[in-house]
């Protein structure tokens, strides 16, 4: 823990990202309405949620003045605390790759040996580059860098890339890839109310992959319903109060599947289907 009595952790101050945490936040229990841009604090009993920047998020989590932060995997590693344990989001996905120009003669990594690689994380880069025996001069710039690289300011970039659409506008050619990043939740090991806090925040992001469903069934379809979703080990099972004939099922599914196979519901007789978005989802 900090030097604060409570446990301290950074949730980005702005973007999409942002919108999400607090919505896992909330979700998860935990007061949000105080969270109103950068530098807004809410606290509880044991935890102090901070609107950061991710990048100071990470380099005080480096420093030991935050216990925790929401932040991308390239940021992690670029400060050093991806030795850290974290709880990938499924969010902001993107890859960390290595790319240059297609119409010069640098095709893969030993080629820029001697050159200069532009990048917004030149800690994480020089680390890389070190480790595939690769000596460059590394540029720390801010904003976009495929036009840097096409202008011929850098001989390579170092930087992320979701669908690599804006790598091909710009014509360039990826030598290699670093890392696949999304949103984590970065933390400090062995601290009860961090892990208190991921283990909310995943039951949240499960929930949020399923429903639970509640129909009623013919009573000699439960087998049947297990075909229809083969994951399915116990579905709750329960009498209709004057019915023999038909039985109330509840069962948790992934919402893909639900969608996917509710024609087959049907088609076995299923009727009075609800499907209700779960909070949270512990297995």
């Amino acid at each position: 823990m900090t030097g604060s009595d409570r446990t301290r952790v950074a949730v980005p101050s702005k973007g999409r990202l942002r919108d999400v945490v607090v919505d896992l936040l909330s979700t998860a229990g935990y007061p949000v309405s105080g969270l109103r841009g950068r530098g807004s604090i809410v606290r509880t009993d044991e935890l102090e949620l901070i609107e950061m920047r991710p990048r100071d998020a990470a380099a005080a989590l480096a420093a030991g003045s935050l216990d925790g932060a929401f932040i991308a995997t390239d940021i992690s590693l670029e400060h050093g605390t991806d030795h850290l344990p974290s709880l990938p989001l499924g969010l902001a996905r993107s890859t960390l790759v290595v790319a240059a120009r297609e119409d010069d003669d640098h095709t893969a990594l030993a080629d820029l040996d001697g050159g200069v690689v532009a990048t917004h994380m030149p800690h994480l880069t020089e680390r890389f580059l070190a480790e595939q025996g690769v000596t460059a001069t590394i540029l720390t710039m801010g904003g976009s860098l495929e036009g840097v690289c096409a202008a011929g300011i850098a001989d390579a970039i170092v930087d992320n890339t979701e669908t690599g659409t804006s790598l091909r506008q710009n014509r360039l050619r990826v030598l290699a890839e670093i890392a696949r990043c999304e949103a984590e939740l970065v933390h400090r090991p062995d601290v009860a109310v961090l892990d208190d806090l991921a283990l909310r925040i995943e039951a949240a992001l499960r929930a949020r992959a399923h429903r639970y469903v509640m129909l009623h069934l013919p009573a000699d379809g439960i087998d049947r319903l297990r075909s229809v979703f083969p994951g399915l080990a116990s579905p709750t099972v329960m009498p209709l109060a004057g019915r023999d004939d038909l039985v109330a099922v509840h069962f948790v599914v992934e919402t893909t599947a639900l969608w996917a196979r509710l024609g087959e519901l049907r088609a076995l007789g299923a009727t009075g289907i609800v499907a209700l978005p779960p909070d949270a989802l512990v297995p």
